[in-house]
């Protein structure tokens, strides 16, 4: 089993992975595979802009998706929001990709100080728009401090990050479990489309 950790900053070595380094190193203790992508400092425009670019970097890592078997989604906070790019990003990937449905995920957020809640809002869209089960800690999935240094002394926020971590690797062998005891997921049916315009 693997995981595959998003993490959407622009500062590869920052706070968001040195919180997401905290999940895959859980994982990695419960016997789960882990793997941390930076993404957020790629140069990636908006759904509807026309880029190359940005669309050959997304269809490469789109193709990766079928490898892993659950997500984590890691932005630090900016002007109580996730990174832009990072959003941009996450837009474009759902948008072209279908392998993530009835994989669980979970979303992080590192902030100095507020706008933690409102950015975690943002980023959980994306899987509860998927059929994709949510993976919890023992309080929001966020991370306070300015420096990596300063992330690993929230004493709270690294616990949270580490239960989370644990909570993942436990739904992830639960799924086995119930695949090897022929426990199928739920058909996912063709999405209805209501438009309310008559």
């Amino acid at each position: 089993m693997k995981v595959l950790l998003f993490n959407g900053s622009p500062r590869e070595n920052g706070c968001t992975n040195a919180a997401l380094k905290i999940i895959a190193d859980e994982l990695e203790r419960d016997g789960i595979k882990s793997k941390i992508i930076c993404v957020g400092k790629e140069n990636i425009s908006g759904v509807g802009a026309t880029s190359d670019a940005s669309q050959n970097f997304v269809q490469k890592i789109a193709a990766e998706i079928k490898k892993y078997d659950g997500f984590v989604f890691g932005s630090p906070v900016y002007y109580a929001s996730p990174n832009g790019t990072f959003i941009s990003f996450l837009d474009r990937l759902f948008a072209c990709c279908n392998d993530f449905a009835q994989k669980p995920a979970a979303c992080i957020v590192s902030c100095r100080r507020g706008g933690a809640a409102s950015s975690l809002e943002v980023l959980e869209k994306y899987p509860q728009f998927y059929s994709m089960p949510m993976i919890s800690s023992n309080y929001w999935n966020m991370i306070h401090g300015n420096t990596p240094e300063e992330i690993l002394k929230d004493e709270e926020g690294v616990q949270t990050m580490q239960v989370l971590g644990r909570n993942m690797a436990w739904i992830l062998k639960c799924i086995e479990c119930g695949k090897n005891n022929k426990i199928l997921p739920p058909r996912i049916p063709q999405k209805i489309k209501t438009n309310y315009i008559k």
